[in-house]
């Protein structure tokens, strides 16, 4: 997409429009997701006042709006067809069936251990994903813990980031002491 043909929401409302009438997957700009993010992104740092600030927040609203259903739209036609055009595939749609085709190995992994009694393997395959380490920000002050690792994390402030063991950074999310730390914060 080159520079005078930027993503606006006429275009935005456009590709989701020919993408829902067309039975096929259709062939985007391979950056239709990066110029998109751009878009909604200034459109969100622009500031107004009174009615204007409504527009852009309904712009905004209808931006986000039509970007799933592009999106819940595409994975659907993805997951029915059986002559995909791989071409036609996004990177930031391909970094999606990677982790649904990941789900389908776990999941014959654990039938295949399960139904051949390889209870030692499924112990195993325990302990690493309660032990392995995910990033945290913390949301409230927590006290020294012992990890399920057995080594000891903290104290911790607010707004502090750690690396724990995955199952105590579960506990502690639920309880919104922490939250995950993704990508993107």
């Amino acid at each position: 997409m080159s520079e005078t043909n930027q993503i606006d929401i006429n275009y935005l409302h456009h590709t989701v429009l020919r993408e829902t009438e067309d039975e096929s997957l259709l062939e985007i700009d391979p950056n239709f997701y990066r110029n998109l993010s751009d878009f909604i992104g200034n459109l969100k740092k622009q500031e107004f006042d009174g009615v204007e600030s409504k527009i852009k927040d309904t712009m905004i609203e209808m931006a986000t709006e039509l970007t799933s259903l592009l999106i819940n739209v595409r994975l659907e036609k993805i997951s029915k067809s059986k002559d995909l055009e791989i071409g036609f595939l996004l990177d930031e749609e391909k970094f999606i069936l990677d982790s649904q085709e990941e789900e389908n190995d776990r999941k014959e992994m654990i039938l295949s251990a399960t139904i051949n009694g390889k209870s030692k393997f499924l112990e195993s395959l325990s302990q690493n994903h309660k032990t392995k380490k995910i990033a945290v920000r913390f949301l409230q002050e927590v006290d020294e813990i012992v990890g399920a690792d057995l080594e000891k994390y903290g104290p911790f402030k607010i707004e502090d980031i750690a690396t724990i063991p995955y199952e105590n950074a579960q506990a502690l999310i639920a309880k919104n002491a922490a939250t995950k730390v993704r990508l993107e914060d």
